[in-house]
């Protein structure tokens, strides 16, 4: 008999995979290696607008689909979480194509738009805020009010971005709102724990998702000396703080609850 694989049966929504080398493909990859039905959000006006340009959703999609289990499903759904009615329409959708939803992902983010404290003003940090924590809190919400209690396996992730440990210079706006994520994590962990639903937050640390290639904006000065940083002496790959995603939505990860988990790779702050 073939032993069944981890996610067999169950349904995730991975958010912000709409590039090959992002974290959340790498997600999605893992997932759907794992057995599950992977359904990713992308929005690629946003990437279109980054120094490393945005991907064909076709080979994003191409990336995942060889990870799938036999049977599995795999679909894209796009969506500007910065419009406040998008994550329920998009929880909803995940819903009608996959029959239900176990895993939520909530990967996405805005890059850029940002700067110091002098430079900062209202429009980048409201930007910021409606993506970055409004639709992640608004998601999991969507995600709560129609998750099936009788199935197994509810699992919220959210990601941050190690603010609290060091200082995220020119990242004004980002570091608010993903402190707001950070903040909440015990409180909406707590209330989401009697539905069967885990929730947990991960720091993946710098990972090269392309922001970190040669001419992408920072000089080779700089990028070495961010590698030296880590004691491995290369940066974080998506897959790293993938691996640790995967794990915490599987039963492996049933007793880890309103955590913030850093997956660093030993980085060095100074």
């Amino acid at each position: 008999m073939t032993k069944a694989l981890p996610l067999q049966g169950r349904t995730a929504l991975v958010t912000g995979a709409s590039r090959v080398r992002g974290i959340g493909a790498a997600v999605a990859r893992r997932l759907a290696a794992m057995g599950a039905d992977v359904a990713i959000h992308h929005h690629r006006a946003h990437d279109t607008e980054q120094p490393w340009g945005a991907d064909e959703l076709a080979d994003v999609l191409a990336s995942i689909e060889p990870h799938l289990a036999p049977g599995a499903h795999l679909l894209d759904l796009p969506g500007d979480l910065a419009d406040p009615t998008a994550p329920a329409a998009l929880v909803d959708a995940a819903i009608d194509a996959l029959g239900a939803l176990d895993i939520l992902v909530c990967n996405h983010a805005i890059s850029g738009r940002d700067g110091t404290l002098a430079e900062i003003d209202a429009a980048a940090l409201d930007a910021h805020w409606a993506v970055d924590a409004r639709a992640v809190l608004l998601l999991t919400k969507a995600f709560a009010a129609r998750h099936d209690p009788s199935r197994p396996g509810g699992r919220v992730i959210w990601m941050t971005s190690g603010q609290a440990k060091g200082p995220l210079r020119g990242e004004i706006a980002y570091a608010t709102a993903k402190a707001a994520l950070a903040g909440m994590t015990m409180t909406v962990a707590d209330e989401l724990a009697p539905q069967g639903i885990l929730l947990n937050t991960v720091n993946p640390g710098p990972v090269n998702t392309g922001f970190l290639d040669p001419g992408n904006g920072m000089d080779d000065a700089t990028l070495e000396w961010l590698r030296d940083r880590f004691p491995s002496g290369r940066f974080g790959d998506p897959d790293d703080p993938a691996r640790l995603i995967a794990w915490l939505a599987s039963d492996d990860g049933r007793w880890i609850v309103g955590q913030i988990i850093d997956s660093e790779g030993g980085f060095r702050r100074s």
